[in-house]
């Protein structure tokens, strides 16, 4: 779980660094840029600074979130084969579940960081799929790097899953899920997921 922890924390903070600029973009990293932008004018705002700005400040930056993220795509890649297995209704349930985990993690840690850089190190693209490399400086000049896998969608290259030094983010969640599902039941992992959601 402390592996997770840190791997949602890193991933997901990635997107509230500066950046390098990088000539010569492609579609799928420069969209990402884009977003980065986003969350950081918001971040930067003073009218949204106050404490009492807190509840819409935190609504626009996950706005901004959910138009890069897909959400449903990785909840179904999280899920795996017991994804199939799920009515219609389920799998809008855990989707909005697994939203809220990542969503919450994201906005636990986002805010109070010292912002510092990353640079944008290229793209590979294949049909409608693409992989952004980033490199992420920290506070601590230690880099970390960070793929960003995407997908096609309409005209929009959403994001679904993270690469962290050669450790997935879906892939770690599906590990924690299947094994859930075998030992109890799916209505356990929902009942957890749940729980979490009720948690501050």
């Amino acid at each position: 779980m402390l592996q997770i922890f840190l791997l949602q924390v890193i991933l997901l903070l990635s997107l509230t660094f500066g950046m390098e600029p990088i000539t010569f973009a492609g579609e799928p990293q420069e969209q990402l840029r884009q977003t980065t932008d986003k969350v950081l004018a918001i971040l930067s705002d003073p009218a949204l600074k106050s404490h009492n700005k807190l509840k819409e400040r935190r609504e626009l930056i996950l706005k901004v979130v959910d138009e890069r993220f897909d959400w449903e795509e990785m909840a179904r890649r999280s899920l795996a084969r017991h994804w199939a297995q799920r009515s219609p209704e389920e799998k809008q349930e855990f989707t909005i579940l697994f939203k809220e985990l990542l969503e919450r993690v994201y906005m636990d840690k986002v805010e109070g960081y010292s912002w510092n850089k990353i640079a944008y190190e290229g793209e590979h693209i294949d049909g409608d799929y693409a992989a952004v490399k980033v490199k992420v400086f920290t506070a601590r000049d230690q880099t970390i790097q960070v793929e960003y896998r995407t997908r096609k969608k309409g005209h929009q290259w959403v994001v679904y899953d993270f690469i962290i030094e050669g450790v997935g983010l879906v892939n770690n969640y599906r590990t924690q899920f299947n094994e859930i599902i075998l030992k109890s039941s799916y209505q356990e992992l929902v009942k957890r997921l749940k729980t979490k959601s009720t948690q501050n």
